[in-house]
């Protein structure tokens, strides 16, 4: 560039030796360009094998625009010396010399390109700062308890069911459970949530969450790759590598790209030398609609944009765990919620006990205990929870079953026992007794139930479990976007009424069992995209069935190993922000598609030579270098969103 533009064009001073002697600065060019071309031989490694194989990519634009660029150029260098040799006129030497050497466009398109590429992978990389940061938190070491020594270990060293300590201002080594000592965690890392989250005897702690008060000492329950840590990062990772269905879309439209400007620049060569132009003027021509058409742009549209969501859903406790699903959630017309621990807080709590007529409360009590306490259900929790606050003893009990979405069975000294809902217990025993009690309860937005042993009715217990601060507002919002929101529910008709009520549900389905509400999802899916929001293993197969299944992060394994997306805040504002999120990131998407399409649109005819403009082919690899940064600067602009703004 130097000796082309910087000598020629602004008269910058050459060793004496090239002053003048066009044949011999003309090779200096040609060895620089070889020199460049090589540096940057990736472009003809990949491009032009792939000419041959049938299937052009996107570099074999580039190395044939720069090789065509310095094969004609060899030739006229050639030409050079021949005129020079001869004695020839300097008007024709110079002609030659000035307009039709392209050695410089030949090393430029590729460097422009490759500049371009560098600061794409720097832009690029800037879209992962969330999963650096996640593989950032990892502790590296751990405080090892083993009777009343102290050894600071590995993190990796550490096994399940090792005793650990965590010292305040400590990052937490490993999944486990608080043994002893109590104190605030900082879980701002994992779940996004700024306060700390007070943990005592019998909670859970999560790796990379941060001790800020007390000294505990926890139990290792999972360690490694098992910890709810490593397996964000492994969600995080598998989703950016996925591709969305609409980047599916546009690899096939570049597929067709690549073959279609071939031909164009082919089409165009020829075009202009039927038209009476020059060779030089028409390869010029060609040579730039090859390399302006370089369809990198096009293919960087939806990946980059992909990356960018799914880091700022990472960053905010909202994970996406494919790019299909960052892609559909935005898209969703009907949202079909769970009403225990999704709706509601999920840790119900025992309101009524009322024994049946010739049973006493702790004999209910002691049974109940028995039975529920092999339960992983939150309303079994509330009534353990109470057995244990009262200090009744659990009845010893066998053969224990659950029946999903009914109630539960086992066995008592040989005696069947059963509890569950009104419509289960009512197939074993009379329960019209505790009637009255029944509707009372449900009235008051309670859910009542029932016990009974070898066809006798035992009595009722009822738990309460408090609609979620955030739910009301956070339905509002989903509403206020235009989606319909359905509750289904396993409970009773008229304390789903009440919930519903509360939480601003127009619509809910009560009653239902797990197989019933994958039936419901299906019928909603016929009205429109759905989503599943659900927190328990009852969930599961709805969760499957939705476009969308969106898992509470406090509910179990089978739950968020089923959903497409996992909150763990485990709020329903974050709903609303997973849905707003995918509908930027698809905004985003759209406007890169448009710009890629918008670009070709408009530099094909203008590389071509129409509208009389004459495009140099190393401004086209500018232009083109130019467009792939701009797609990936208009997909960083996601790191901006506003996730938290629910209104």
């Amino acid at each position: 560039m130097y000796i082309t533009m910087g000598h020629n064009m602004l008269g910058l001073p050459l060793p004496s030796f090239l002053t003048k002697n066009h044949a011999l600065t003309g090779t200096v060019q040609m060895i620089l360009a070889a020199a460049v071309m090589y540096v940057n031989r990736k472009f003809f490694v990949s491009g032009i094998p792939a000419l041959f194989r049938g299937g052009p990519n996107m570099d074999t634009l580039v190395a044939m625009g720069s090789s065509i660029s310095f094969i004609w150029s060899t030739v006229v260098l050639g030409r050079l010396f021949i005129l020079t040799a001869g004695n020839a006129p300097d008007e024709t030497v110079m002609d030659l010399y000035h307009n039709q050497l392209y050695f410089e466009t030949a090393a430029m398109i590729p460097a422009l390109i490759s500049v371009g590429k560098l600061l794409e992978s720097i832009s690029k990389g800037r879209t992962t700062d969330a999963l650096k940061s996640l593989i950032k938190l990892t502790p590296s070491t751990a405080v090892l308890v083993t009777g009343d020594e102290r050894k600071e270990i590995s993190a990796q060293e550490l096994r399940v069911g090792d005793l650990f300590e965590v010292k305040p201002g400590m990052a937490v080594p490993a999944d486990g459970t608080v043994v002893s000592g109590a104190s605030a965690v900082d879980e701002s890392a994992l779940t996004g949530e700024s306060m700390p989250v007070e943990k005592h005897e019998g909670d859970e702690v999560s790796a990379a969450t941060v001790n800020t008060s007390g000294s505990i000492i926890c139990r290792a329950t999972r360690v490694g790759n098992e910890t709810l840590l490593s397996q964000i990062i492994k969600t995080v990772s598998d989703a950016a590598a996925t591709k969305a269905p609409i980047a599916r879309l546009a690899d096939r439209v570049s597929g067709v790209f690549v073959p279609a400007v071939i031909l164009i620049a082919a089409v165009v060569t020829i075009g202009w030398l039927i038209a009476g132009q020059t060779f030089v003027f028409a390869l010029a021509r060609g040579i730039s609609v090859l390399v302006i058409s370089c369809p990198c742009a096009l293919g960087l549209a939806t990946p980059v944009a992909v990356m960018v969501g799914n880091g700022v859903g990472a960053r905010n406790g909202i994970l996406f765990k494919t790019g299909e699903a960052l892609e559909t959630a935005g898209s969703v017309k009907i949202i079909a919620l769970d009403k225990t621990g999704t709706v509601t807080q999920g840790n119900p709590a025992v309101t009524d006990i009322i024994p049946a007529d010739g049973v006493k409360e702790e004999e209910l009590m002691s049974i109940a205990f028995g039975v529920e306490e092999h339960s992983e259900h939150p309303i079994a929790a509330a009534i353990v929870e109470k057995a244990k606050e009262s200090g009744t003893a659990a009845y010893a009990v066998t053969g224990f079953n659950a029946v999903p979405g009914n109630g539960l069975e086992a066995r008592l000294d040989g005696s069947l026992i059963h509890g569950g809902s009104r419509e289960f217990i009512g197939r074993f025993a009379d329960i019209s007794s505790l009637s009255a009690e029944y509707v009372d309860l449900c009235n008051a937005g309670k859910t009542p139930t029932y016990f009974e042993r070898d066809g006798r009715l035992i009595g009722m217990i009822a738990v309460a479990d408090p609609v979620r601060e955030d739910s009301g507002s956070a339905i509002g919002a989903l509403k206020d976007m235009g989606l319909e929101v359905v509750m289904l529910t396993g409970d009773n008709e008229v304390t789903a009424a009440e919930i519903a009520k509360r939480a601003g549900i127009d619509s809910f389905r009560a009653g239902i069992l797990p197989d019933e509400k994958e039936k419901e999802i299906r019928k909603l899916k016929e009205r429109g995209r759905t989503a599943m929001v659900g927190d328990g293993i009852n969930d599961a197969p709805a969760l499957v069935s939705a476009d969308v299944g969106i898992a509470i992060g406090a509910g179990t394994d089978v739950a968020i190993d089923s959903a497409d997306i996992v909150l763990m805040k485990s709020s329903l504002a974050d709903v609303v922000k997973a849905i707003r999120l995918s509908r930027a990131t698809m905004t985003s998407i759209k406007e890169n598609l448009f710009w890629a399409f918008f670009y070709n649109a408009v530099c094909i005819p203008l590389a071509a030579g129409l509208f009389a403009y004459k495009m140099n082919p190393m401004v086209g690899a500018a232009a083109m270098s130019l467009s792939s940064l701009t797609v990936c600067l208009n997909a960083l602009r996601l790191n901006l969103f506003r996730v938290n703004n629910i209104s």
